[in-house]
Protein backbone atom coordinates (compact mmCIF):
# COMPACT_ATOMS: atom_id res chain seq x y z
CA UNK A 1 0.00 0.00 0.00
CA UNK A 2 1.51 3.28 -1.08
CA UNK A 3 1.57 6.05 1.46
CA UNK A 4 0.21 9.37 0.33
CA UNK A 5 2.26 12.30 1.48
CA UNK A 6 0.74 15.73 1.58
CA UNK A 7 2.71 18.53 0.08
CA UNK A 8 2.83 21.70 2.07
CA UNK A 9 0.88 24.59 0.58
CA UNK A 10 3.20 27.42 -0.27
CA UNK A 11 1.50 30.80 0.17
CA UNK A 12 3.05 33.66 -1.68
CA UNK A 13 2.44 37.22 -0.65
CA UNK A 14 1.85 39.56 -3.60
CA UNK A 15 2.04 43.27 -3.65
CA UNK A 16 -1.09 45.19 -4.69
CA UNK A 17 0.53 45.98 -8.04
CA UNK A 18 1.20 42.26 -8.65
CA UNK A 19 -2.35 41.38 -7.66
CA UNK A 20 -3.78 43.91 -10.10
CA UNK A 21 -1.48 42.61 -12.85
CA UNK A 22 -2.46 38.99 -12.15
CA UNK A 23 -6.21 39.76 -12.10
CA UNK A 24 -8.07 38.78 -15.26
CA UNK A 25 -8.58 41.74 -17.55
CA UNK A 26 -11.95 42.55 -18.97
CA UNK A 27 -11.91 41.85 -22.68
CA UNK A 28 -13.15 44.71 -24.82
CA UNK A 29 -15.11 43.51 -27.81
CA UNK A 30 -13.96 44.62 -31.29
CA UNK A 31 -17.44 46.01 -31.91
CA UNK A 32 -17.13 48.32 -28.91
CA UNK A 33 -13.71 49.48 -30.12
CA UNK A 34 -15.21 50.19 -33.55
CA UNK A 35 -18.04 52.15 -31.94
CA UNK A 36 -15.60 54.26 -29.93
CA UNK A 37 -13.53 54.97 -33.07
CA UNK A 38 -16.73 55.95 -34.89
CA UNK A 39 -17.57 58.41 -32.12
CA UNK A 40 -14.09 59.92 -32.35
CA UNK A 41 -14.37 60.19 -36.14
CA UNK A 42 -17.75 61.93 -35.89
CA UNK A 43 -16.39 64.34 -33.29
CA UNK A 44 -13.46 65.20 -35.57
CA UNK A 45 -15.82 65.72 -38.51
CA UNK A 46 -18.00 68.00 -36.39
CA UNK A 47 -14.94 70.08 -35.41
CA UNK A 48 -13.83 70.31 -39.05
CA UNK A 49 -17.34 71.30 -40.12
CA UNK A 50 -17.51 74.00 -37.44
CA UNK A 51 -14.12 75.37 -38.51
CA UNK A 52 -15.21 75.32 -42.17
CA UNK A 53 -18.40 77.26 -41.46
CA UNK A 54 -16.21 79.81 -39.68
CA UNK A 55 -18.47 80.87 -36.85
CA UNK A 56 -16.53 83.29 -34.66
CA UNK A 57 -17.48 85.79 -32.00
CA UNK A 58 -15.59 88.67 -33.68
CA UNK A 59 -17.50 88.12 -36.91
CA UNK A 60 -20.78 88.07 -35.01
CA UNK A 61 -19.85 91.31 -33.23
CA UNK A 62 -18.84 92.85 -36.55
CA UNK A 63 -22.24 91.96 -38.01
CA UNK A 64 -24.03 93.89 -35.30
CA UNK A 65 -24.16 96.87 -37.63
CA UNK A 66 -26.25 94.72 -39.96
CA UNK A 67 -28.57 94.01 -37.05
CA UNK A 68 -28.93 97.71 -36.30
CA UNK A 69 -29.65 98.42 -39.97
CA UNK A 70 -32.19 95.61 -40.03
CA UNK A 71 -34.07 96.87 -36.98
CA UNK A 72 -34.04 100.38 -38.43
CA UNK A 73 -35.69 99.02 -41.56
CA UNK A 74 -38.19 97.09 -39.46
CA UNK A 75 -39.23 100.18 -37.56
CA UNK A 76 -42.50 99.69 -35.72
CA UNK A 77 -43.72 96.11 -35.78
CA UNK A 78 -47.00 95.85 -37.66
CA UNK A 79 -49.66 93.19 -37.31
CA UNK A 80 -52.31 92.26 -39.87
CA UNK A 81 -55.85 93.43 -39.37
CA UNK A 82 -57.99 91.47 -36.95
CA UNK A 83 -60.10 89.73 -39.61
CA UNK A 84 -57.07 88.50 -41.59
CA UNK A 85 -55.23 87.46 -38.46
CA UNK A 86 -58.21 85.50 -37.15
CA UNK A 87 -58.80 83.80 -40.50
CA UNK A 88 -55.15 82.78 -41.03
CA UNK A 89 -54.79 81.62 -37.43
CA UNK A 90 -57.92 79.48 -37.69
CA UNK A 91 -56.70 77.97 -40.98
CA UNK A 92 -53.28 77.20 -39.51
CA UNK A 93 -54.66 75.59 -36.37
CA UNK A 94 -57.29 73.70 -38.35
CA UNK A 95 -54.95 72.12 -40.89
CA UNK A 96 -52.42 71.22 -38.15
CA UNK A 97 -55.09 69.56 -36.00
CA UNK A 98 -56.56 67.63 -38.91
CA UNK A 99 -53.11 66.59 -40.15
CA UNK A 100 -52.16 65.30 -36.70
CA UNK A 101 -55.49 63.49 -36.36
CA UNK A 102 -55.00 61.86 -39.79
CA UNK A 103 -51.53 60.69 -38.74
CA UNK A 104 -52.88 59.30 -35.47
CA UNK A 105 -55.56 57.26 -37.25
CA UNK A 106 -53.19 55.89 -39.89
CA UNK A 107 -50.52 55.13 -37.28
CA UNK A 108 -52.70 52.64 -35.39
CA UNK A 109 -52.51 49.80 -37.97
CA UNK A 110 -48.84 50.59 -38.67
CA UNK A 111 -48.00 50.40 -34.96
CA UNK A 112 -50.04 47.22 -34.53
CA UNK A 113 -48.06 45.52 -37.29
CA UNK A 114 -44.71 46.96 -36.13
CA UNK A 115 -45.04 45.82 -32.48
CA UNK A 116 -43.42 42.46 -31.86
CA UNK A 117 -46.16 41.20 -29.52
CA UNK A 118 -49.11 41.97 -31.83
CA UNK A 119 -47.73 41.62 -35.37
CA UNK A 120 -48.73 38.48 -37.31
CA UNK A 121 -45.14 37.82 -38.43
CA UNK A 122 -41.64 39.12 -39.06
CA UNK A 123 -42.48 40.17 -42.59
CA UNK A 124 -45.22 42.45 -41.33
CA UNK A 125 -42.86 43.91 -38.72
CA UNK A 126 -40.25 44.72 -41.38
CA UNK A 127 -42.83 46.25 -43.73
CA UNK A 128 -44.43 48.38 -40.98
CA UNK A 129 -41.10 49.64 -39.70
CA UNK A 130 -40.04 50.51 -43.25
CA UNK A 131 -43.20 52.61 -43.63
CA UNK A 132 -42.41 54.32 -40.33
CA UNK A 133 -38.83 55.15 -41.37
CA UNK A 134 -39.82 56.22 -44.89
CA UNK A 135 -42.55 58.64 -43.81
CA UNK A 136 -40.25 60.06 -41.14
CA UNK A 137 -37.37 60.56 -43.58
CA UNK A 138 -39.27 62.35 -46.37
CA UNK A 139 -39.59 66.05 -45.44
CA UNK A 140 -43.12 67.34 -45.13
CA UNK A 141 -42.15 70.18 -47.47
CA UNK A 142 -41.55 67.68 -50.29
CA UNK A 143 -44.87 65.99 -49.58
CA UNK A 144 -46.54 69.40 -49.69
CA UNK A 145 -44.97 70.08 -53.11
CA UNK A 146 -46.38 66.83 -54.46
CA UNK A 147 -49.86 67.38 -53.05
CA UNK A 148 -50.00 70.96 -54.31
CA UNK A 149 -49.59 69.54 -57.84
CA UNK A 150 -52.25 66.89 -57.27
CA UNK A 151 -54.90 69.01 -55.54
CA UNK A 152 -56.23 72.50 -55.85
CA UNK A 153 -54.76 75.28 -53.73
CA UNK A 154 -56.15 75.00 -50.22
CA UNK A 155 -55.58 73.35 -46.85
CA UNK A 156 -55.87 69.77 -48.13
CA UNK A 157 -52.24 69.51 -49.40
CA UNK A 158 -51.00 70.77 -46.02
CA UNK A 159 -53.21 68.34 -44.09
CA UNK A 160 -51.98 65.38 -46.13
CA UNK A 161 -48.32 66.49 -45.94
CA UNK A 162 -48.43 66.93 -42.16
CA UNK A 163 -50.40 63.72 -41.69
CA UNK A 164 -48.22 61.42 -43.78
CA UNK A 165 -44.95 62.85 -42.46
CA UNK A 166 -46.14 62.49 -38.84
CA UNK A 167 -46.90 58.78 -39.25
CA UNK A 168 -43.19 58.01 -38.79
CA UNK A 169 -42.88 59.42 -35.29
CA UNK A 170 -46.37 58.60 -34.02
CA UNK A 171 -46.38 54.98 -35.21
CA UNK A 172 -42.94 54.37 -33.71
CA UNK A 173 -44.01 55.65 -30.30
CA UNK A 174 -47.34 53.82 -30.60
CA UNK A 175 -45.50 50.55 -31.30
CA UNK A 176 -43.13 51.10 -28.37
CA UNK A 177 -46.13 51.57 -26.07
CA UNK A 178 -47.78 48.37 -27.36
CA UNK A 179 -44.62 46.35 -26.73
CA UNK A 180 -44.53 47.53 -23.10
CA UNK A 181 -48.06 46.45 -22.13
CA UNK A 182 -48.99 43.84 -19.55
CA UNK A 183 -49.83 40.71 -21.54
CA UNK A 184 -52.21 39.39 -18.87
CA UNK A 185 -55.45 41.05 -20.07
CA UNK A 186 -54.81 40.18 -23.71
CA UNK A 187 -53.97 36.57 -22.82
CA UNK A 188 -57.16 36.27 -20.78
CA UNK A 189 -59.29 37.58 -23.65
CA UNK A 190 -57.59 35.18 -26.08
CA UNK A 191 -58.20 32.28 -23.68
CA UNK A 192 -61.93 33.02 -23.68
CA UNK A 193 -62.04 32.85 -27.48
CA UNK A 194 -61.65 36.54 -28.30
CA UNK A 195 -60.44 37.41 -31.79
CA UNK A 196 -57.56 39.74 -32.61
CA UNK A 197 -59.79 42.82 -32.78
CA UNK A 198 -61.31 42.07 -29.37
CA UNK A 199 -57.86 41.44 -27.90
CA UNK A 200 -56.68 44.80 -29.19
CA UNK A 201 -59.69 46.91 -28.24
CA UNK A 202 -60.17 45.38 -24.77
CA UNK A 203 -56.70 44.15 -23.82
CA UNK A 204 -54.26 46.52 -25.50
CA UNK A 205 -55.99 49.85 -26.18
CA UNK A 206 -56.97 50.66 -22.56
CA UNK A 207 -53.34 50.23 -21.49
CA UNK A 208 -51.74 52.33 -24.23
CA UNK A 209 -54.38 55.05 -24.55
CA UNK A 210 -52.78 57.49 -22.05
CA UNK A 211 -49.43 57.20 -23.80
CA UNK A 212 -51.07 57.61 -27.20
CA UNK A 213 -52.92 60.76 -26.12
CA UNK A 214 -49.67 62.27 -24.86
CA UNK A 215 -47.89 61.36 -28.12
CA UNK A 216 -50.62 62.93 -30.27
CA UNK A 217 -50.62 66.15 -28.27
CA UNK A 218 -46.82 66.37 -28.39
CA UNK A 219 -46.77 65.78 -32.14
CA UNK A 220 -49.45 68.42 -32.64
CA UNK A 221 -47.15 70.99 -31.03
CA UNK A 222 -44.30 69.92 -33.34
CA UNK A 223 -46.55 70.15 -36.40
CA UNK A 224 -47.65 73.66 -35.49
CA UNK A 225 -44.02 74.80 -35.39
CA UNK A 226 -43.29 72.97 -38.65
CA UNK A 227 -46.27 74.48 -40.44
CA UNK A 228 -44.32 77.74 -40.73
CA UNK A 229 -42.02 76.32 -43.41
CA UNK A 230 -44.93 74.88 -45.40
CA UNK A 231 -45.95 78.42 -46.22
CA UNK A 232 -42.80 78.76 -48.36
CA UNK A 233 -44.16 76.13 -50.77
CA UNK A 234 -47.67 77.57 -51.00
CA UNK A 235 -49.58 76.01 -48.07
CA UNK A 236 -52.10 78.53 -46.76
CA UNK A 237 -51.83 79.86 -43.23
CA UNK A 238 -49.66 82.13 -41.12
CA UNK A 239 -46.47 80.66 -42.58
CA UNK A 240 -47.38 81.67 -46.13
CA UNK A 241 -48.30 85.18 -45.05
CA UNK A 242 -45.01 85.53 -43.20
CA UNK A 243 -43.05 84.29 -46.23
CA UNK A 244 -44.86 86.77 -48.49
CA UNK A 245 -44.00 89.60 -46.09
CA UNK A 246 -40.29 88.75 -45.92
CA UNK A 247 -40.02 88.15 -49.68
CA UNK A 248 -41.53 91.57 -50.34
CA UNK A 249 -39.06 93.10 -47.82
CA UNK A 250 -41.92 94.14 -45.54
CA UNK A 251 -39.93 93.22 -42.44
CA UNK A 252 -42.20 94.99 -39.95
CA UNK A 253 -45.18 92.88 -41.03
CA UNK A 254 -43.02 89.74 -41.26
CA UNK A 255 -41.81 90.20 -37.68
CA UNK A 256 -45.41 90.76 -36.63
CA UNK A 257 -46.43 87.42 -38.14
CA UNK A 258 -43.41 85.78 -36.48
CA UNK A 259 -44.52 87.11 -33.09
CA UNK A 260 -48.05 85.83 -33.69
CA UNK A 261 -46.72 82.38 -34.63
CA UNK A 262 -44.54 82.27 -31.51
CA UNK A 263 -47.46 83.27 -29.29
CA UNK A 264 -49.68 80.69 -30.99
CA UNK A 265 -47.08 77.96 -30.37
CA UNK A 266 -46.95 78.85 -26.66
CA UNK A 267 -50.74 79.00 -26.41
CA UNK A 268 -51.16 75.66 -28.18
CA UNK A 269 -48.61 74.07 -25.88
CA UNK A 270 -50.44 75.38 -22.80
CA UNK A 271 -53.76 74.05 -24.13
CA UNK A 272 -52.34 70.62 -25.04
CA UNK A 273 -50.57 70.35 -21.67
CA UNK A 274 -53.80 71.27 -19.89
CA UNK A 275 -55.72 68.65 -21.87
CA UNK A 276 -53.14 66.00 -21.06
CA UNK A 277 -53.14 66.92 -17.37
CA UNK A 278 -56.96 66.93 -17.20
CA UNK A 279 -57.59 63.76 -19.20
CA UNK A 280 -54.70 61.65 -17.90
CA UNK A 281 -54.21 63.14 -14.46
CA UNK A 282 -50.42 63.33 -14.90
CA UNK A 283 -48.00 66.19 -15.39
CA UNK A 284 -47.00 66.93 -19.00
CA UNK A 285 -43.55 65.81 -20.07
CA UNK A 286 -43.03 68.47 -22.74
CA UNK A 287 -40.04 70.79 -22.76
CA UNK A 288 -41.63 74.04 -23.80
CA UNK A 289 -43.04 77.06 -22.01
CA UNK A 290 -46.60 75.73 -21.85
CA UNK A 291 -45.67 72.35 -20.40
CA UNK A 292 -43.48 73.99 -17.76
CA UNK A 293 -46.28 76.36 -16.77
CA UNK A 294 -48.75 73.50 -16.40
CA UNK A 295 -46.27 71.46 -14.36
CA UNK A 296 -45.71 74.42 -12.03
CA UNK A 297 -49.46 74.84 -11.58
CA UNK A 298 -49.92 71.14 -10.84
CA UNK A 299 -47.12 71.26 -8.26
CA UNK A 300 -48.79 74.20 -6.51
CA UNK A 301 -52.14 72.42 -6.54
CA UNK A 302 -50.57 69.24 -5.19
CA UNK A 303 -48.87 71.19 -2.42
CA UNK A 304 -52.21 72.76 -1.51
CA UNK A 305 -53.89 69.34 -1.40
CA UNK A 306 -51.15 68.03 0.88
CA UNK A 307 -51.60 70.98 3.24
CA UNK A 308 -55.35 70.41 3.39
CA UNK A 309 -54.79 66.73 4.11
CA UNK A 310 -52.41 67.58 6.97
CA UNK A 311 -54.88 70.08 8.38
CA UNK A 312 -57.74 67.60 8.20
CA UNK A 313 -55.68 64.82 9.76
CA UNK A 314 -56.29 66.21 13.26
CA UNK A 315 -60.03 66.42 12.71
CA UNK A 316 -62.31 63.76 14.11
CA UNK A 317 -62.62 60.94 11.55
CA UNK A 318 -66.10 60.29 10.25
CA UNK A 319 -67.39 56.82 9.65
CA UNK A 320 -67.91 56.10 5.99
CA UNK A 321 -70.43 53.57 4.93
CA UNK A 322 -69.84 51.24 2.05
CA UNK A 323 -71.73 52.20 -1.10
CA UNK A 324 -75.03 50.45 -1.51
CA UNK A 325 -76.58 49.49 -4.85
CA UNK A 326 -80.20 48.66 -5.49
CA UNK A 327 -79.53 46.00 -8.14
CA UNK A 328 -76.49 44.15 -9.51
CA UNK A 329 -76.83 46.18 -12.72
CA UNK A 330 -76.33 49.37 -10.73
CA UNK A 331 -73.15 47.95 -9.24
CA UNK A 332 -71.79 47.16 -12.70
CA UNK A 333 -72.37 50.67 -14.00
CA UNK A 334 -69.40 53.02 -13.88
CA UNK A 335 -70.14 55.89 -11.49
CA UNK A 336 -69.99 59.49 -12.70
CA UNK A 337 -67.06 60.69 -10.64
CA UNK A 338 -65.45 64.10 -11.02
CA UNK A 339 -62.62 62.57 -13.04
CA UNK A 340 -65.04 60.89 -15.42
CA UNK A 341 -67.02 64.10 -15.89
CA UNK A 342 -63.82 66.04 -16.58
CA UNK A 343 -62.61 63.48 -19.12
CA UNK A 344 -66.00 63.41 -20.84
CA UNK A 345 -66.12 67.19 -21.10
CA UNK A 346 -62.64 67.35 -22.59
CA UNK A 347 -63.54 64.61 -25.05
CA UNK A 348 -66.60 66.51 -26.24
CA UNK A 349 -64.56 69.71 -26.52
CA UNK A 350 -61.95 67.87 -28.59
CA UNK A 351 -64.67 66.53 -30.88
CA UNK A 352 -66.16 70.00 -31.35
CA UNK A 353 -62.71 71.42 -32.13
CA UNK A 354 -62.19 68.78 -34.82
CA UNK A 355 -65.57 69.54 -36.36
CA UNK A 356 -64.78 73.26 -36.25
CA UNK A 357 -61.42 72.61 -37.94
CA UNK A 358 -63.14 70.77 -40.78
CA UNK A 359 -65.60 73.63 -41.26
CA UNK A 360 -62.89 76.31 -41.15
CA UNK A 361 -60.62 74.52 -43.62
CA UNK A 362 -63.51 74.06 -46.07
CA UNK A 363 -61.90 70.97 -47.61
CA UNK A 364 -62.73 70.23 -51.22
CA UNK A 365 -63.72 66.62 -50.70
CA UNK A 366 -64.35 66.12 -54.39
CA UNK A 367 -60.60 66.32 -55.01
CA UNK A 368 -60.16 63.02 -53.19
CA UNK A 369 -62.33 61.33 -55.82
CA UNK A 370 -60.69 62.92 -58.87
CA UNK A 371 -57.08 62.81 -57.72
CA UNK A 372 -56.50 59.24 -58.87
CA UNK A 373 -56.46 60.29 -62.49
CA UNK A 374 -53.74 62.88 -61.74
CA UNK A 375 -51.34 60.45 -60.10
CA UNK A 376 -49.78 59.00 -63.33
CA UNK A 377 -48.93 62.37 -64.95
CA UNK A 378 -47.65 63.78 -61.65
CA UNK A 379 -45.54 60.68 -60.99
CA UNK A 380 -44.07 60.97 -64.49
CA UNK A 381 -42.78 64.44 -63.59
CA UNK A 382 -40.91 63.07 -60.55
CA UNK A 383 -39.43 59.94 -62.18
CA UNK A 384 -36.77 59.06 -63.14
CA UNK A 385 -34.66 61.08 -60.67
CA UNK A 386 -31.90 63.33 -61.93
CA UNK A 387 -29.73 66.21 -60.75
CA UNK A 388 -30.60 68.44 -63.68
CA UNK A 389 -28.20 71.11 -64.80
CA UNK A 390 -26.41 71.23 -61.47
CA UNK A 391 -24.78 67.83 -61.83
CA UNK A 392 -24.03 65.15 -59.26
CA UNK A 393 -20.93 66.93 -57.95
CA UNK A 394 -22.82 70.06 -56.94
CA UNK A 395 -25.62 68.06 -55.32
CA UNK A 396 -23.30 65.82 -53.33
CA UNK A 397 -21.37 68.87 -52.19
CA UNK A 398 -24.61 70.53 -51.06
CA UNK A 399 -25.65 67.36 -49.22
CA UNK A 400 -22.26 67.31 -47.54
CA UNK A 401 -22.84 70.94 -46.50
CA UNK A 402 -26.18 69.94 -44.97
CA UNK A 403 -24.54 67.17 -42.95
CA UNK A 404 -21.76 69.56 -41.96
CA UNK A 405 -24.32 72.12 -40.74
CA UNK A 406 -26.08 69.41 -38.73
CA UNK A 407 -22.83 68.15 -37.15
CA UNK A 408 -21.55 71.66 -36.38
CA UNK A 409 -24.88 72.66 -34.85
CA UNK A 410 -24.93 69.47 -32.79
CA UNK A 411 -21.40 70.13 -31.52
CA UNK A 412 -22.28 73.68 -30.47
CA UNK A 413 -25.51 72.51 -28.86
CA UNK A 414 -23.69 69.69 -27.04
CA UNK A 415 -21.08 72.01 -25.54
CA UNK A 416 -23.62 74.52 -24.22
CA UNK A 417 -26.11 71.80 -23.26
CA UNK A 418 -23.56 70.04 -21.07
CA UNK A 419 -23.05 73.26 -19.12
CA UNK A 420 -26.66 74.47 -18.93
CA UNK A 421 -28.10 70.95 -18.62
CA UNK A 422 -25.70 70.11 -15.78
CA UNK A 423 -26.75 73.18 -13.82
CA UNK A 424 -30.39 72.24 -14.51
CA UNK A 425 -29.93 68.81 -12.90
CA UNK A 426 -31.07 68.53 -9.30
CA UNK A 427 -28.04 66.48 -8.19
CA UNK A 428 -25.51 68.79 -9.85
CA UNK A 429 -26.78 72.36 -9.39
CA UNK A 430 -25.19 74.07 -6.36
CA UNK A 431 -28.42 75.81 -5.35
CA UNK A 432 -32.10 75.58 -6.16
CA UNK A 433 -32.01 79.06 -7.67
CA UNK A 434 -29.29 78.05 -10.14
CA UNK A 435 -31.28 74.98 -11.17
CA UNK A 436 -34.48 77.03 -11.62
CA UNK A 437 -32.64 79.63 -13.70
CA UNK A 438 -31.07 76.98 -15.93
CA UNK A 439 -34.42 75.24 -16.43
CA UNK A 440 -36.10 78.53 -17.29
CA UNK A 441 -33.36 79.33 -19.81
CA UNK A 442 -33.87 75.97 -21.51
CA UNK A 443 -37.62 76.57 -21.65
CA UNK A 444 -37.21 80.00 -23.28
CA UNK A 445 -34.70 78.70 -25.82
CA UNK A 446 -36.95 75.78 -26.70
CA UNK A 447 -39.96 78.03 -27.22
CA UNK A 448 -38.54 79.87 -30.25
CA UNK A 449 -39.14 78.03 -33.57
CA UNK A 450 -35.88 77.44 -35.46
CA UNK A 451 -37.39 78.59 -38.75
CA UNK A 452 -38.28 82.04 -37.46
CA UNK A 453 -34.87 82.36 -35.82
CA UNK A 454 -33.15 81.33 -39.05
CA UNK A 455 -35.11 83.92 -41.06
CA UNK A 456 -34.06 86.69 -38.67
CA UNK A 457 -30.41 85.54 -38.63
CA UNK A 458 -30.33 85.33 -42.43
CA UNK A 459 -31.56 88.90 -42.71
CA UNK A 460 -28.83 90.02 -40.28
CA UNK A 461 -25.84 87.83 -41.25
CA UNK A 462 -26.78 87.07 -44.86
CA UNK A 463 -27.48 83.84 -46.69
CA UNK A 464 -25.32 80.83 -45.95
CA UNK A 465 -24.49 78.07 -43.52
CA UNK A 466 -23.69 80.37 -40.60
CA UNK A 467 -27.29 81.43 -40.00
CA UNK A 468 -28.61 77.88 -40.37
CA UNK A 469 -25.98 76.48 -38.00
CA UNK A 470 -26.64 79.10 -35.33
CA UNK A 471 -30.41 78.58 -35.58
CA UNK A 472 -30.10 74.80 -35.27
CA UNK A 473 -27.60 75.10 -32.42
CA UNK A 474 -29.85 77.53 -30.56
CA UNK A 475 -32.85 75.23 -30.86
CA UNK A 476 -30.75 72.16 -30.05
CA UNK A 477 -29.66 73.65 -26.73
CA UNK A 478 -33.26 73.69 -25.54
CA UNK A 479 -33.85 70.07 -26.55
CA UNK A 480 -30.50 68.47 -25.67
CA UNK A 481 -30.04 70.52 -22.49
CA UNK A 482 -33.29 69.16 -21.07
CA UNK A 483 -32.36 65.59 -22.04
CA UNK A 484 -28.90 65.97 -20.46
CA UNK A 485 -30.45 67.29 -17.24
CA UNK A 486 -32.90 64.38 -17.11
CA UNK A 487 -30.11 61.84 -17.78
CA UNK A 488 -27.95 63.24 -14.98
CA UNK A 489 -30.85 63.28 -12.53
CA UNK A 490 -31.65 59.62 -13.25
CA UNK A 491 -28.20 58.23 -12.29
CA UNK A 492 -27.77 56.02 -9.23
CA UNK A 493 -26.93 58.08 -6.11
CA UNK A 494 -24.64 55.41 -4.62
CA UNK A 495 -21.42 56.31 -6.48
CA UNK A 496 -22.01 60.01 -5.84
CA UNK A 497 -22.43 59.40 -2.10
CA UNK A 498 -19.33 57.21 -2.02
CA UNK A 499 -17.17 59.95 -3.54
CA UNK A 500 -18.70 62.55 -1.24
CA UNK A 501 -17.85 60.37 1.78
CA UNK A 502 -14.19 60.28 0.71
CA UNK A 503 -14.02 64.08 0.71
CA UNK A 504 -14.36 64.61 -3.04
CA UNK A 505 -15.31 68.06 -4.26
CA UNK A 506 -18.49 68.79 -6.15
CA UNK A 507 -16.67 68.80 -9.48
CA UNK A 508 -14.86 65.53 -8.66
CA UNK A 509 -18.19 63.90 -7.82
CA UNK A 510 -19.65 65.25 -11.06
CA UNK A 511 -16.75 64.07 -13.23
CA UNK A 512 -16.15 60.76 -11.43
CA UNK A 513 -19.66 59.50 -10.73
CA UNK A 514 -22.45 61.55 -12.35
CA UNK A 515 -21.20 61.94 -15.93
CA UNK A 516 -19.85 58.36 -16.33
CA UNK A 517 -23.26 56.95 -15.38
CA UNK A 518 -25.19 59.21 -17.72
CA UNK A 519 -22.82 59.05 -20.68
CA UNK A 520 -24.69 56.22 -22.41
CA UNK A 521 -27.99 58.04 -22.35
CA UNK A 522 -26.33 61.26 -23.50
CA UNK A 523 -24.77 59.48 -26.49
CA UNK A 524 -28.21 58.31 -27.55
CA UNK A 525 -29.66 61.82 -27.07
CA UNK A 526 -26.83 63.35 -29.12
CA UNK A 527 -27.45 60.99 -32.03
CA UNK A 528 -31.15 61.79 -31.83
CA UNK A 529 -30.23 65.47 -32.17
CA UNK A 530 -27.96 64.72 -35.16
CA UNK A 531 -30.82 62.89 -36.86
CA UNK A 532 -33.20 65.76 -36.12
CA UNK A 533 -30.70 68.39 -37.25
CA UNK A 534 -30.13 66.73 -40.63
CA UNK A 535 -33.85 66.96 -41.38
CA UNK A 536 -34.04 70.48 -39.95
CA UNK A 537 -30.97 71.61 -41.90
CA UNK A 538 -32.71 70.58 -45.09
CA UNK A 539 -35.73 72.63 -44.13
CA UNK A 540 -33.69 75.68 -43.08
CA UNK A 541 -31.91 75.55 -46.44
CA UNK A 542 -35.24 76.39 -48.03
CA UNK A 543 -35.33 79.75 -46.23
CA UNK A 544 -31.68 80.44 -47.11
CA UNK A 545 -29.79 78.58 -44.39
CA UNK A 546 -27.43 76.83 -46.83
CA UNK A 547 -27.11 73.21 -47.87
CA UNK A 548 -29.28 71.00 -50.03
CA UNK A 549 -32.50 72.79 -49.10
CA UNK A 550 -31.57 75.74 -51.32
CA UNK A 551 -31.42 73.49 -54.38
CA UNK A 552 -34.58 71.70 -53.29
CA UNK A 553 -36.52 74.95 -53.27
CA UNK A 554 -35.05 76.06 -56.61
CA UNK A 555 -35.94 72.73 -58.21
CA UNK A 556 -39.51 72.94 -56.92
CA UNK A 557 -40.03 76.56 -57.96
CA UNK A 558 -38.55 75.79 -61.40
CA UNK A 559 -40.85 72.73 -61.80
CA UNK A 560 -37.76 70.51 -62.10
CA UNK A 561 -39.40 67.70 -60.13
CA UNK A 562 -36.96 65.01 -61.29
CA UNK A 563 -34.27 66.91 -59.39
CA UNK A 564 -36.61 67.05 -56.37
CA UNK A 565 -36.76 63.24 -56.43
CA UNK A 566 -32.98 62.96 -56.68
CA UNK A 567 -32.52 65.31 -53.73
CA UNK A 568 -35.12 63.47 -51.65
CA UNK A 569 -33.39 60.14 -52.31
CA UNK A 570 -30.10 61.65 -51.13
CA UNK A 571 -31.78 62.89 -47.95
CA UNK A 572 -33.44 59.51 -47.41
CA UNK A 573 -30.16 57.60 -47.73
CA UNK A 574 -28.40 60.03 -45.39
CA UNK A 575 -31.12 59.78 -42.75
CA UNK A 576 -31.15 55.97 -42.96
CA UNK A 577 -27.37 55.84 -42.51
CA UNK A 578 -27.49 58.14 -39.48
CA UNK A 579 -30.38 56.22 -37.96
CA UNK A 580 -28.54 52.93 -38.52
CA UNK A 581 -25.42 54.28 -36.78
CA UNK A 582 -27.54 55.56 -33.90
CA UNK A 583 -29.25 52.18 -33.45
CA UNK A 584 -25.87 50.45 -33.53
CA UNK A 585 -24.45 52.86 -30.93
CA UNK A 586 -27.41 52.39 -28.59
CA UNK A 587 -27.04 48.61 -28.84
CA UNK A 588 -23.28 48.63 -28.22
CA UNK A 589 -23.28 51.08 -25.29
CA UNK A 590 -26.41 49.93 -23.52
Amino acid sequence: MTAVTERPVVRTHRSPEQAVAAAPRRRVSPERVAACLTLVALAVLACVALARIDISVPNMIASWSNAEHFFQRVGTVRFPDAATLLQQTALTVGLVLLGTLLAAVLSVPVAYLAAGNTSPGRGWIAAARFVSVLTRAIPDVVLAMVFVLMFTIGPLPGILAIGIHSIGMISKLFADAIEQIDEGPRTAIRATGGNRLQQFTAGVLPQVLPSWVATILHRNDINLRGSVILGYVGIIGLGREMSFAFKSLDYSLGIGYAIVIFALCVLMEIVSSSVRAAMLGVAPSGRGIGASAIRAGMRRRQAGDERRQRNSATAEPRATAAPRFATPDDALRRPWTAARVRTTVWSWVAGLVVIGSVLVCDIAWGDLATVWGKIPPVAAQFWPPSFGSYGAGVMFSAMFDTVAIALAATLLALVFSMVIGSFAARNVAPTRGVRTGARFLLVVVRGIPETILAVVLIVITGLGAQAGTLALAFGGIGLLGKLVADSLEEVQPGPERALTATGATRFQRYAGATVPQGIRAMIGHTFYLVDTNIRAATILGIVGGGGIGYYLLNAAQGSNYASVTGIVLMILVTVLVVEGIAMWMRRVFR
